[in-house]
């Protein structure tokens, strides 16, 4: 596909992957919201113990990652906006597919937890709590969105080192 420098003849044709980046956030707030969809139905009576120290738990969180600044919900919730509007600027300019896949995941966790932000019972706008039900016993109760953050900083991570931004 080319961009709209190469239709008016002011530069090469570089390829973009808006659909890539689009795509993988779509993919990973669905997913998101459909297991808290679940979480919020199956565990309603208790949590469920699967394997070892892991179990599912279901938490609602008012703070950042791993519970941080509780009661600030609101101040973080516009914090994520922003970064969130920084991915897409990144995203929408991605050369390179892993980068543009990168970025979608991440976009994906942040918006996957920024509903939960906009659209759960909490104090003011944007003061939702987020639910998290991934509980091992030893580290703090997350999410989905949350792992796919870490997911997509992994791609990134492999991007950078195969294809440098920009490159």
């Amino acid at each position: 596909m080319a961009t709209s420098g190469a239709l008016t003849g002011a530069g090469p044709a570089v390829p973009r992957h808006r659909s890539a980046f689009f795509g993988a956030a779509a993919i990973v707030v669905a997913l998101d919201q459909l297991t808290k969809h679940w979480a919020l139905q199956a565990l309603a009576d208790g949590p469920i113990d699967l394997v070892g120290s892991l179990r599912l738990n279901l938490t609602f969180n008012d703070g950042a990652a791993f519970s941080m600044g509780g009661g600030r919900t609101t101040l973080i919730a516009l914090g994520g906006l922003l970064i969130a509007a920084v991915i897409v600027h990144l995203g929408w300019k991605a050369e390179h597919r892993a980068w543009a896949v990168g970025l979608g995941i991440v976009l994906g966790g942040a918006a996957g937890n920024l509903v939960d932000r906009a659209w759960r019972a909490g104090d003011g706008m944007l003061g939702g709590r987020v639910i998290d039900f991934i509980d091992l016993q030893w580290w703090p109760v997350f999410n989905v969105a949350d792992v796919s953050l870490w997911v997509g900083i992994g791609v990134l991570a492999v991007a950078s080192w195969r294809e440098p931004w920009g490159d």
